[in-house]
């Protein structure tokens, strides 16, 4: 755990008790700060009193008391309205901030020069950071990895001269940070993601920008529009940018989990970062024929038959199904689930790619008036394990020798499941429970 010094004896609130909410009370009641934690869920809240942690009902009394409320970034903090707690702390002239921030400034605190990579974008951004932590660990390095990925960043220990920090951050994270100057920072790529909390595409993208301005090393992708604009004004105004492409030249044949296009883009900002930070390529690239692969992201199911079966479920929209999709000559794509913005008409140049594809969720009807009118075969299938059945059957009976099943949703999975992870899980237990 990450003590927030930096906050010592500050009246601090808390609002968001989830994993990373309560990491973030943890942390600050070890730092000294005199918190009040609170959350919507009474249940959140019993569990936070049940750990001993100080709660108590923000709706009640004078928040002017407090000197900074530290909200959970899956809290609403503009769009599409502000949450009361966010209210009720500007009507009193409150900062709001997140848990980033509150890391930031411990590090601004204790180790102002301690290495510190943070890495955003629309897509891509989960692989990246975790191939850079394993490229790093693999030579050796002390590496803490955290942050949007799974591990709240509080949890992880202190920033530290000879630790580094490899850090994903969600646009929701960014939005509640405002010191945020890392050693490298990655943004990725951007497309049209989250606008139900940031309004606008301009006004996404910018919140995007923020986590690179400052950076002492940004690592751009400049393979969209907006992106590379965004690395062209960074350079202006002094910044050290390293542009970076699917086009790149990089040999990751020896990376079997590193497959497709879009993984050139990743590989190529761990090389930049990895560089940035001292590392020579050839350690860089020990690293790349390593790495496992992250579980969700472009992931082997290992099964004994001859079909490949890849779990794509942190798929969650067009853009990041169009990687997936773009990796094989021809796949049977499951697909489907709580739709975004767009559906799938982005992925039409693609199509002739899919052999069969076989509809799960929400979104059923719609994909399937998609793919009908470019000739698509589809089967309705409703849920994942049914899906799975009749794909597998489907790659089974084709003349390919090693026929894939592609699970890549290009959707939110909140229709039948909590998160992606769940999804995904569901559907690597019933591929292992095949029985062809």
């Amino acid at each position: 755990m990450t003590p927030a010094t930096a906050f010592k004896d500050m009246k601090v609130a808390v609002f968001g008790l989830g994993g990373s909410g309560l990491a973030t009370v943890r942390s600050l009641v070890a730092g000294g700060a005199d918190v009040t934690a609170f959350d919507d869920n009474a249940a959140s809240v019993e569990k936070a009193k049940a750990e001993g942690l100080p709660t108590g009902d923000l709706r009640e009394g004078d928040f002017s008391r407090f000197e900074l409320l530290v909200l959970a970034p899956g809290v609403p903090l503009t769009h599409p309205k502000p949450h009361w707690s966010v209210e009720l702390a500007k009507a009193a002239g409150v900062g709001v901030i997140g848990d980033i921030q509150i890391f930031c400034s411990e590090r601004d605190t204790i180790a102002p020069d301690a290495p510190f990579v943070a890495i955003t974008g629309t897509n891509g951004k989960s692989t990246t950071t975790a191939l850079t932590a394993h490229v790093l660990r693999e030579a050796g390095w002390d590496v803490q990895m955290g942050g949007n990925i799974g591990v709240p960043v509080l949890e992880l220990a202190p920033p530290a001269p000879n630790r580094v920090h490899v850090v994903e951050c969600s646009s929701y994270q960014i939005d509640l940070t405002m010191t945020l100057a890392p050693t490298v920072g990655v943004m990725l790529n951007l497309s049209e993601d989250h606008l139900d909390r940031h309004g606008t595409m301009d006004g996404y993208a910018g919140v995007k920008e923020r986590l690179v301005v400052n950076a002492k090393t940004a690592v751009i992708g400049v393979d969209d529009e907006r992106s590379a604009a965004m690395a062209k004004r960074l350079a202006i105004a002094g910044v050290e940018v390293v542009k970076i492409s699917e086009n790149d030249p990089l040999d990751l044949s020896g990376a079997r989990a590193l497959r497709g296009a879009h993984n050139v883009q990743n590989a190529s900002a761990v090389r930049a970062v990895a560089r940035a930070l001292g590392l020579d390529d050839a350690a860089i690239l020990k690293g790349f024929s390593t790495f496992p692969g992250l579980a969700h992201r472009m992931e082997e199911i290992s099964t004994p038959g001859r079909v490949v079966f890849i779990n794509d479920s942190k798929a969650t929209n067009a853009d990041s199904a169009e990687k997936a999709l773009a990796s094989f000559e021809k796949s049977f794509w499951i697909l489907g689930g709580k739709p975004k913005t767009g559906g799938i008409e982005a992925l039409v140049p693609l199509l002739g790619r899919v052999e069969k594809a076989f509809l799960v969720g929400e979104a059923s009807e719609a994909f399937a008036r998609t793919l009908g009118e470019h000739g698509v075969a589809h089967d309705f299938c409703g849920t994942v394990d049914k899906a799975v059945e009749a794909a597998a059957k489907a790659a089974e009976a084709s003349a390919d020798p090693e026929p894939v099943v592609l699970f890549s949703p290009a959707c939110a999975s909140f229709d039948q499941f909590r998160n992606f992870e769940e999804r995904g899980e569901a559907f690597r237990r019933a591929v292992l429970g095949l029985q062809l």
